[in-house]
């Protein structure tokens, strides 16, 4: 990967940083995950920070590429990787903060939708964009099915 503009990478990959640090803050998920029935296949809790942390630079570096490209349909795909970013930010704080685990695994449904799109829209931009949104979209998958499980437990 040529970087074209370092201050644009940066503040590509903090952008889904700061997203997913303030929606942690605002939701306490990190205290409320151990008071949870949770399923034999859930991960420990120390394991989500990391990962999402890892996801979060592979956005952020997706993002830039699509941002630094030439395509005109740049715009549209950044506003799709936006709207996506908003319903990851809410996830957490439907889940953790007010415990609404049905109605947060149909918004994690509806995320998963959208990612999907993105990187659909962002395949066309830069397939290197849209290869690096596939753990992402994995880990929804996962966290999907995570949901659900604790949905029903609780």
């Amino acid at each position: 990967m040529k970087i074209k503009n370092k201050a644009a990478l940066i503040i590509s990959i903090l952008i889904p940083l700061a997203v997913g640090s303030l929606s942690a803050l605002f939701s306490g998920n990190m205290m409320k995950y151990s008071s949870f029935e949770k399923p034999s296949f859930s991960p420990p809790a120390v394991l989500f920070p990391i990962v999402w942390t890892i996801l979060y630079v592979l956005m952020g570096i997706s993002s830039y590429l699509v941002y630094t490209s030439e395509d005109p349909g740049k715009k549209n795909a950044l506003k799709l990787y936006g709207v996506q970013l908003f319903f990851n930010f809410f996830w957490s704080i439907l889940f953790f903060a007010f415990s609404q685990y049905l109605l947060a695994f149909i918004w994690l449904i509806a995320l998963i939708v959208l990612i999907v799109l993105m990187i659909y829209s962002f395949y066309q931009i830069s397939p290197a964009a849209a290869y690096l949104q596939i753990p992402y979209l994995l880990w929804c998958l996962f966290a999907a099915c995570l949901n659900f499980a604790i949905y029903r437990l609780n």
